[in-house]
């Protein structure tokens, strides 16, 4: 109930129009979101990159109302690109499709898409499609596969959300035509006709699509993460469930997957001892690095995942 209410919030008008003009909210919310200005995402970064962590830099942003504001995330992105380049941080770059253009018109999506491909490509960079709710999946996927196995670029991938019963069924083609998979649980409310209601389920689910997607690398070679740390290995798990990891590693271990081979992947402000513990075991550790202006939705939908992050937050309200 309490997380089916706070995802509402995430995309209401009214609620982020009162929580953003509370002083307060900022300060709760830069926990998860490394600032408003690229320079304090990377400042961020390279205090990670200084512990053996790699990143992935977002700008927070996403369904844009017109094609002015579509293209003019487009430039901000490809300016990420420069300055990932600039400081020599190990980072790529994640984006979601609405923000671009997506729920505006597919061609100029798939344009302003095409522009960041090749500006990723330019910089041997690499670029991850953050998965959005359910409306967006098949789109998301049709705009994937014609930039993957139409025209050609390599240096993209996409996620799936482990509470969707059609995911088993996307990461076996997405397995066979090569892709970079970033798997998690899933951030949004979404009806029972689509997806698991119950947690037990979601991550058992998990658990199988991972050993798919650990076969997968075994099949293709295991590609692993660049030595720049800018490009992941193809399986890249996203949890902060130890669980989930505990099996994932085990599982990896039993079909001798090495190391280098499996990216685990966490939210900036979120474990950071479980990130340096992975990372001083021998794994990959990739972190998500939000900045910008458009922190209200993605913060409350950090609140709808843990109860911690929610008393966080309440406890910042009482100590105004």
């Amino acid at each position: 109930m309490l997380r089916s209410l706070l995802i509402y919030l995430s995309q209401a008008p009214w609620a982020r129009k009162i929580v953003t003009g509370w002083s307060f909210a900022w300060n709760a919310a830069s926990r998860f979101v490394a600032g408003e200005e690229i320079d304090d995402a990377i400042k961020v970064i390279k205090y990670l990159n200084d512990k053996g962590i790699n990143a992935t830099l977002d700008h927070l942003g996403e369904h844009t109302h017109t094609a002015a504001d579509a293209r003019n995330a487009t430039a901000t992105i490809l300016t990420i690109f420069e300055a990932i380049n600039q400081s020599e941080i190990r980072s790529n770059v994640s984006i979601k499709l609405t923000q671009i253009g997506l729920a505006l018109d597919t061609e100029l999506c798939a344009e302003n898409l095409t522009k960041i491909l090749e500006r990723a490509k330019e910089y041997n960079n690499f670029v991850r499609i953050d998965m959005e709710d359910s409306p967006w999946i098949h789109s998301t996927l049709t705009l994937y596969r014609k930039m993957h196995l139409e025209k050609g670029f390599d240096n993209i991938g996409v996620v799936i959300q482990s509470y969707l019963f059609r995911s088993e069924a996307d990461i076996q083609q997405l397995i066979g035509e090569c892709t970079g998979v970033r798997l998690c649980k899933g951030a949004y409310k979404e009806p029972p006709e689509i997806a698991y209601p119950k947690k037990g389920d979601v991550d058992a689910n998990y658990d199988h699509l991972a050993r798919l997607l650990i076969d997968g690398s075994n099949a293709s070679g295991c590609p692993q993460v660049s030595s720049d740390g800018r490009i992941p290995p193809t399986v890249a798990l996203a949890t902060h469930d130890e669980k989930r990891i505990d099996y994932a590693k085990s599982y990896a271990e039993k079909v001798h997957l090495p190391q280098a081979a499996l990216e685990f992947q966490m939210l900036f402000g979120i474990r950071s001892d479980l990130q340096e513990q992975l990372t001083e075991a021998g794994y990959p550790v990739r972190v998500y690095v939000p900045y910008g202006h458009e922190w209200y939705p993605f913060f409350t939908r950090r609140l709808a995942e843990r109860p911690a992050n929610l008393w966080f937050f309440i406890s910042n309200f009482f100590r105004r």
